[in-house]
């Protein structure tokens, strides 16, 4: 069996997403593993002049702020963590990050903040769960 030594957990502010953090640091701390936060912003493809340039800055800043919180809550638990945020219109950003990064586990929650996705298992987590290599804990 593989050591966990680097957990991937996916991250969108949401309580859901808090909650999948919570689980990956109960992991790490039993693994001694280091946790990588990642938030995948998404791509606005529509350009709306300036009210895109506003809408991606908030989204920036948002996304700043719950990581910041999310590695306050690892480093109260003697965890290190990463952050790191990227722009992306795929789905799949979460499984080629984890894999481009030899990433051992990928942590997630079964429902993120879009509410029409949410009528599915949550169509990200779906995604990840049928296409990913690395193994996977999905977080109710």
């Amino acid at each position: 069996m593989q050591k966990i030594k680097k957990i991937l957990v996916a991250l969108d502010g949401s309580a859901q997403s808090f909650k999948s953090l919570q689980e990956a640091i109960y992991l790490a701390r039993q693994c001694n593993a280091t946790i990588t936060g990642l938030c995948v912003l998404p791509l606005y493809t529509i350009s709306l002049g300036r009210f895109t340039t506003t809408l991606r800055n908030h989204s920036i800043k948002e996304a700043k702020k719950f990581m910041a919180k999310a590695k306050n809550l690892s480093a109260q638990n003697g965890i290190v963590f990463n952050e790191r945020l990227v722009v992306s219109d795929h789905t799949s950003k979460i499984s080629e990050y984890a894999s481009d990064n030899k990433f051992d586990l990928i942590v997630m929650g079964s429902r993120g903040m879009n509410p029409v996705k949410e009528l599915f298992l949550g169509s990200v987590a779906n995604y990840t769960v049928h296409k990913s290599k690395i193994p996977i804990l999905v977080v109710k």
